[in-house]
């Protein structure tokens, strides 16, 4: 492993008396910006509690930017955290909230002024900044929660769940906030179930289910560990049947399913398709094949051969949303 690592975690296991939270957990994170996936209950909450030093390990250990977290204080001010859990304090204003925590964490007055304006400002809230958080909507004080992350300058951010709550135009603003961050130099650990929200900002991707590391990469590479399952595609034409019972017939092919009103299985009398195969009445096919290149490289002259009346053509495996349905199952 290389030491360039700013986060390992080795044997990490946590528990809440008989509920597992994490498990046997081998992990490392390199600097820039990694997304940390996994339905909710996957343990991305706990792991991130663990990495903060908010939580003590049960088992196992976790070093963070070379440091171990739990009640480190020489750690606190390197690390900054958005919790999904909203605890803003609604008798404040935004930056009044903001303020306040720099002034718990060492900062002058004056200071902590300053830092927390700029972080408001950062997140677009300079023109609600001074508002009560009890006025703020659910993605303003989202943004009020980065805001405090962010204003004291950490080298490492830890964001749980950060995009929930905003619009499409606020989440635009953050996530280019985000890749700025990582261009100057700053690590970023985002949170997310939603996977295309994390495949905008990174490829580097941690995949946790049930508490355990189900895989690490980036995108590419966990695409690569699909090798032993078909891949899907897509295809709409106007006479789909005619393109499914040529295809079924190549070697890379497993299987294809015609999307429609009813369904039924064809038997070879009918259409030159094998039994096994699962067809289904209507304009679109689903093709399940072991090798996606070759079937592409094929797929112009099948098309001119038959002419289906081609409408559209989609490959579902470049989305990671693929990727990590055929790994949880």
């Amino acid at each position: 492993m290389s030491g360039s690592a700013i986060i390992r975690a080795q044997k990490l296991g946590r528990w809440y008396g008989e509920v597992v939270g994490l498990s046997e957990l081998d992990v490392l994170f390199r600097p820039g910006i990694t997304g940390l996936l996994g339905p909710n209950g996957a343990g991305k909450s706990t792991l991130m509690r663990l990495i903060v030093g908010e939580l003590k390990p049960s088992r196992g250990g976790i070093s963070v930017l070379g440091m171990q977290p739990f009640a480190n204080r020489a750690l606190y001010p390197k690390l900054g955290f958005a919790p999904q859990q909203d605890a803003l304090y609604d008798e404040m204003s935004g930056v009044e909230f903001v303020r306040h925590l720099l002034r718990m964490g060492g900062y002058s007055r004056s200071e902590a002024r300053t830092m927390a304006r700029s972080a408001m400002e950062q997140v677009g809230l300079a023109d609600a900044m001074d508002r009560k958080c009890g006025q703020y909507s659910k993605g303003m004080r989202q943004r009020t929660r980065l805001a405090q992350a962010i204003a004291h300058n950490p080298e490492l951010l830890i964001l749980d769940e950060p995009l929930t709550g905003l619009d499409p135009v606020g989440r635009r603003h953050i996530m280019a906030l985000f890749q700025g961050l990582a261009d100057s130099g700053k690590s970023l650990i985002v949170s997310s179930h939603v996977l295309h929200e994390v495949q905008s900002l990174t490829d580097t991707i941690v995949l946790l289910h049930r508490g355990r590391l189900l895989a690490q990469g980036d995108v590419g590479e966990i695409r690569g560990l699909l090798s032993s399952h078909p891949r899907e595609v897509r295809l709409q034409a106007s006479e789909p049947r005619k393109l499914a019972s040529l295809l079924i017939n190549w070697p890379s092919v497993k299987k294809i399913e015609v999307l429609g009103e009813e369904k039924k299985v064809l038997d070879e009398e009918e259409e030159d398709l094998g039994e096994e195969e699962q067809v289904i009445g209507g304009g679109e096919l689903r093709i399940f094949t072991e090798d996606l290149e070759a079937f592409h490289a094929q797929l112009p002259e099948a098309i001119g051969q038959v002419q289906p009346g081609l409408r559209s053509l989609a490959s579902s495996d470049a989305d990671l949303e693929s990727v990590f349905d055929y790994l949880t199952q």
